[in-house]
């Protein structure tokens, strides 16, 4: 007989220390997962900013920032990733091991719900299933249920014990699905006697009619420490007592012993109960702040009341479930540092809207590096090459690989196509790039000379990347070459394949699609001064793939029709770099859909901004990046020649 979850709970915690394990003697190998900043997003919503003083006072709240030892992070990608990122630091930032002071967590419940992105384009409300990867973040179905579910979140809960101070405490918000097994494993990482609370939340709404059972209102918090010594706010969080205790202690309590003759009952207040009533986000607006439209979103009181009794001002909170970014957003109104994560895209745009639209400090918004090839090493094993996962590309492209003497790197294929009559024939070289590197010019113009020059020449070539230079869009363009494609590898390529179980299996059903990219109008530069205007204008986006995004037949169509008539409406978030350096995006400008501070159109960015920095002598490098509302990236950089005063 099959073993029950009871049975199965030591072989998982057991495995899921194993593999923690592992990653931890991995931080001091060649195999450390890295963090990339895609962009240093310096918060500001308006446009119509004329005064170079507010334009310099920006500037000087970026420098300040970079000279700082401590920014804010929102890290997209799988979180057992980012917190290995995080214990064997990088460059910029010494290992985190012993200094989050709190860290609160909100995973998926094991609901077995499968969550879907509705998208709301003028006119046109479409629904996308997540991603093979975002459905790790908003679906809740694993292969084995319950039991797969406790394996994912086992190794998470040690590598979080290891990123803890040692005064330092977590909270996991779960519900009745799976609170009680958790229970058992958080017991074994932290220790039983660190449970400092069992907190239930508890909330009204609406019955279902119909129930044959009591309504389910409430969640689960489990809080333990670190250690013996722990923070704990208490006079932070202290509510008033009740009217009846009141009238209780001025009618005989006083001078009983129960409390001390100086002790102001009304003044002092009490530490809350382990039971709290707080109003959940998703059903309204609580004080006057709507909520941010995220499936599972939770209500500021709950995180506040969290942050304020178990973190100070200035001490670091962690949040490996971001979801709609409620935990940073209080911690950045509280003062506290703080780090956030997802591995859905919807999620990260929705908690960098979020910080931009609260005036949030300059923050980074980073990606785990070599996500592919993190993936292939659990996937293929830690001793793979990325030969073999080139191998594995050009298969499932319908490629098969050039003899071994002209392919030395197993990284080219070949397809044989159409017969074009009496010794014609077209000939197709394919070249798949490696997963740890930028796919820009140069590999294109060496993917033209091969085609050209490799084995007697070829009629065409293919280009598959993971992963693009910002410049990519523009670089095609440039080239003009009607013989070469450039196609994008899916990202979740290898987590489908170790769902599907082998290459045979996942085999023509693998979609390689076109890289979208944005089109800007000339970029106007003034001068008045000490100041440069700018004038940025949007002129055109294309997706070129709509096949490559998650959607059904109906709402592709709806998709398309948008496409055709209205491709700036696709845009989510632009941002403006005016003075870019080829590494780092430092946005000193934003616009996203929702901001009303440009205009009234909750469905719309604006087109145009207008920015006015402090004069810089000869050309100005400016870079926008814009994100669709499926998550995709594109850039366009343009120099722009100095201004005549």
């Amino acid at each position: 007989m099959p073993k029950s979850l009871l049975e199965q709970l030591p072989e998982i915690v057991a495995n899921g220390r194993r593999q923690a394990e592992k990653i931890l003697e991995s931080l001091e190998s060649r195999h450390r997962v890295s963090l990339q900043t895609r962009e240093w997003v310096l918060p500001s919503k308006d446009s119509s900013a004329t005064d170079w003083i507010q334009g310099a006072a920006r500037e000087d709240r970026l420098a300040q920032s970079e000279q700082d030892a401590w920014v804010n992070r929102l890290i997209y990608g799988d979180n057992l990733l980012a917190m290995a990122a995080l214990l064997a630091g990088d460059d910029n930032t010494p290992s985190l091991r012993g200094k989050v002071d709190l860290i609160y967590i909100d995973p998926p419940f094991d609901s077995k719900a499968d969550y879907r992105t509705k998208v709301t384009l003028p006119g046109v409300e479409l629904e996308q299933k997540p991603t093979v990867i975002e459905q790790f973040a908003y679906s809740d179905t694993w292969a084995d249920g319950t039991a797969s579910y406790l394996a994912m979140i086992t190794p998470r809960l040690v590598l979080m014990r290891e990123l803890l101070a040692e005064t330092g405490s977590i909270y996991v918000h779960l519900d009745w699905h799976v609170a009680h097994y958790v229970k058992v494993i958080l017991d074994d990482v932290f220790g039983k006697r660190f449970l400092r609370n069992e907190i239930v939340w508890c909330y009204n709404g609406p019955g279902s009619p119909g129930m044959r059972q009591f309504n389910r209102k409430h969640d689960t918090i489990y809080w333990y420490s670190k250690s013996e010594t722990w923070q704990f706010n208490d006079r932070e969080i202290r509510t008033a007592h009740s009217d009846k205790t009141l009238e209780n202690f001025k009618a005989g309590l006083a001078g009983s012993g129960f409390v001390s003759d100086n002790y102001d009952l009304a003044t002092e207040g009490k530490v809350p109960e382990s039971w709290w009533n707080m109003a959940i986000a998703g059903r309204y607006p609580i004080d006057g702040v709507k909520r941010v439209g995220y499936e599972t979103e939770k209500p500021l009181p709950l995180l506040e009341r969290i942050i304020k009794a178990s973190s100070s001002r200035g001490d670091l909170v962690a949040d490996f479930n971001g979801g709609s970014g409620t935990t940073a957003a209080v911690a950045e109104k509280l003062g506290r540092r703080w780090i956030t994560t997802d591995l859905g895209k919807p999620a990260c745009m929705i908690m960098r809207k979020r910080l931009i639209d609260q005036s949030a400090k300059p923050f980074l918004y980073q990606a785990i590096g070599d996500y592919q090839v993190e993936a292939a090493k659990a996937t293929l094993g830690r001793e793979f090459r990325i030969g073999d996962l080139s191998q594995i590309v050009l298969s499932l492209y319908g490629a098969q690989p050039l003899p071994a003497e002209f392919n030395p790197q197993r990284n080219l294929g070949q397809i044989a196509g159409l017969d074009l009559g009496p010794r014609k024939s077209s000939k197709t070289l394919v070249l798949a790039d490696s997963p740890n590197k930028l796919t820009g010019i140069a590999t294109l113009k060496k993917a033209i000379a091969q085609r050209d020059n490799l084995l007697g020449g070829w009629d065409r070539v293919v280009v598959l990347g993971w992963n693009f230079e910002p410049s990519i869009g523009q670089d095609i363009t440039a080239l003009n070459d009607n013989r070469l494609e450039v196609l994008v590898i899916p990202p979740d390529l290898l987590d489908r394949l170790k769902k599907k179980g082998g290459i045979d299996k996942l085999r023509g059903q693998v979609r390689f699609s076109s890289l979208q990219y944005l089109t800007l109008h000339p970029v106007e530069r003034t001068r008045s001064d000490d100041a440069d205007h700018l004038a940025v204008k949007l002129r055109n986006y294309v997706l070129l793939s709509p096949e490559a995004i998650n959607l059904d037949d109906a709402n592709r169509q709806k998709l398309q029709a948008v496409m055709n008539q209205e491709p700036l409406a696709l845009i989510e978030y632009w941002a403006v770099d005016p003075d870019y350096d080829g590494k780092v995006f430092r946005s000193v400008w934003q616009d996203y859909r929702g901001n009303t501070a440009n205009d009234d159109d909750a469905l719309r960015v604006v087109t145009h901004a207008r920015l006015t920095v402090p004069h810089k002598a000869g050309p100005r490098r400016v870079c926008v990046r814009a994100v669709d509302v499926f998550g995709f990236e594109a850039e366009v950089v343009t120099t722009v020649a100095e201004a005549a005063q």
